[in-house]
């Protein structure tokens, strides 16, 4: 097999591969930006916190905003400030829940210590007098019990050093409920749940059901020293733990006071409740925030590092909670996410989270933590859902017009280069359906969405791509204007050429990868589908539009110079050779 015909073969295969792909993602039909197809708006507004709320806050806030929706770069959406208050967002697409989520979360995170153990927080749906603190059974009482009592359904997380796998630590059971009536002997298997009804509190607390639990004072300990408070946090806070009420499943949370130098009761996703210990360390100490699968790993997980001022603290309280088999929690926003045990102290500052995660969890949990918290609170925010703000006729329009144009230069390439327009049109469709099937793919894959900056650098690419074949087509002409055969100049007119297209293509990417990392918003899109569109270009041009020109110099209707073929002597403007003189040859007698 001829090795032109080789490399188109393995070429088409590759299309074919990346249509399969694209077809793997379920649609043919490529993300549209808020401008062609509509999306959603959301609109923050700032509270007035004793004037806290100032225009370096408000672009601060709305920068990070930004990083977080377009954290890949080509999601296209929009962030603007409006007055001196007001944030707008505005995605594109239908149901992007994940990138509502990123906007409207604050990202306010605290690590804080777990006192006794987590509980159910929401009524039972048939309320008995005096329910299990775990759906799964009574916990044990000895410090060494597995974290697989607790109530959660997804598995415990936890926290590790490093890369390794770990199983969570274990916890002593939930402090005894202070009542009226204590329990006149220890048992086994303490009563750790609120009652129906909030007990009074006694004049001494309950004695705890095992000799290993903590001893719980009527003041407790100070709030100042958390390992301290969390095995003692005082009759007060068990009482507010006890009344408290996690919301109903699927209900938002309400607002909680997150005051990092108070305890807090909060809750998790599945509703059970924790009583935690003032912060011991502040989302803002953290140094980055990563998600992946780990190695011999087969979940996600989130890999957090800390800075070296929080390494110290954050060593010392995981070497205690791993003598005295506690655990610490970490809380978004007055939602727990997640309370691992201790394996092993963590003194390095880089800890991994595991856990029942989702790709998408695992993402969108980094992001917010790798983006920061929000200078400033905001309100309850306005989601709403708007239409394209290009009619859907302005759209077809657009598009015709850019057939049209397409088409006029088809036919210019036809009448100027004849033959050879054939292969411009044959590179176009080539390019035109590789470039497709990216933005599938990218769609897909990247999120990649479709606006028309997006499509502007598109088009600018199909340009790209018709110069290098002038360039080409030019050189192979030149050639045979100095008495080459066509099959000699295809390949002496590609090796000039090839030079001249690769340095043309250089500039245009580097004008793209310029654009992408210093422009923001839908400039950065329009960067991307430049850059795209110019590395398609050069797989074209290589790939395709030498191999077949090589197969076209072997057939006699372009190598005999035909009229048609756009390499006759007519058309390179090169006279007939005049005819070859007849005589003797010699001198004079």
């Amino acid at each position: 097999m001829p090795r032109p015909v080789r490399t188109l073969l393995v070429f088409g295969i590759t299309i074919l591969v990346l249509f399969g792909l694209a077809g793997a993602g379920g649609t043919w039909k490529p993300r549209l930006g808020l401008d062609l197809e509509g999306g959603t708006r959301i609109t923050l507004s700032a509270l007035d916190q004793g004037g806290a709320v100032t225009a370096t806050k408000l672009q601060q806030a709305a920068g990070i905003v930004d990083q977080r929706v377009n954290g890949s770069g080509v999601s296209e959406a929009e962030v603007s400030t409006q007055g001196d208050r007001n944030i707008i967002v505005e995605i594109p697409g239908d149901n992007r829940s994940d990138l509502v989520d990123a906007v409207t979360r604050t990202a306010q995170l605290r690590f804080r210590l777990v006192a006794g153990a987590p509980q159910p927080g929401r009524a039972a749906e048939e309320p008995s007098g005096s329910p299990s603190a775990s759906p799964s059974g009574s916990p044990s009482a000895s410090p060494g019990a597995s974290s697989s009592a607790s109530p959660s359904a997804r598995p415990s997380p936890s926290a590790t050093a490093g890369q390794g796998e770990a199983t969570p630590a274990g916890r002593p059971a939930p402090f005894a409920d202070p009542s009226d009536a204590p329990s006149g002997s220890p048992s086994g298997s303490p009563s750790a749940s609120p009652s129906a009804s909030p007990s009074a509190p006694a004049s001494e607390p309950a004695a705890p059901a095992d000799p290993q639990q903590p001893q719980v004072t009527e003041e407790g300990a100070s709030v100042d020293d958390p390992l301290a408070w969390s095995t003692n946090p005082g009759v007060k806070w068990l009482q507010d733990f006890q009344q408290f009420e996690c919301p109903a499943a699927g209900s938002a949370a309400k607002p909680e006071a997150d005051d990092p130098d108070e305890p807090l009761v909060a809750c998790d996703e599945d509703g059970n409740k924790f009583l935690l210990s003032k912060a011991v360390v502040e989302g803002t100490e953290l140094r980055s925030a990563s998600y992946g699968i780990p190695q011999n790993g087969t979940g996600y997980a989130v890999q957090l590092g800390f800075k070296a001022s929080a390494r110290g603290t954050f060593g010392d309280v995981t070497t205690a909670l791993q003598r005295n088999g506690g655990s610490f929690a970490i809380v978004l926003d007055g939602t727990v996410l997640s309370a691992p045990g201790v394996n092993e102290p963590i003194l390095d500052g880089n800890a991994q989270i595991t856990g029942d995660f989702t790709e998408s969890e695992a993402r969108s949990l980094s992001n917010s933590l790798k983006y920061g918290a929000l200078p400033i609170r905001f309100a309850e925010p306005t989601v709403e859902t708007i239409g394209p703000s290009l009619a859907g006729n302005q759209l077809s329009a657009g598009v015709l017009a850019g057939v049209v144009g397409l088409a006029i230069v088809m036919i210019y390439c036809l009448f100027y280069y004849r033959g050879l327009g054939l292969v411009v049109i044959a590179s176009l469709v080539v390019a035109a359906l590789i470039t497709y099937g990216a933005v599938l793919v990218l769609s897909a894959s990247a999120g990649f969405t479709l606006t028309l900056p997006g499509i502007a650098g598109l088009i600018v690419g199909v340009g790209i791509t018709a110069d290098s074949f002038i360039v080409y087509f030019e050189r192979i002409r030149d050639e045979m204007r100095d008495g080459r055969s066509m099959r000699v100049a295809v390949e002496t007119g590609w090796a000039r050429a090839r030079n001249t297209a690769l340095a043309a293509d250089a500039v245009s990417l580097l004008a793209a990868v310029v654009l992408y990392i210093f422009a923001v918003g839908v400039v950065r899109g329009f960067a991307f589908a430049l850059g795209v569109s110019t590395l398609i270009d050069i797989a074209v041009f290589f790939f395709f539009t030498k191999p077949v020109m090589t197969l076209l110099a072997r057939r006699r209707f372009f190598n005999t110079g035909s009229r048609f073929s756009g390499l006759s002597r007519e058309t390179l403007g090169v006279d007939e050779a005049p005819p070859a003189r007849t005589g003797l040859a010699g001198g004079s007698a």
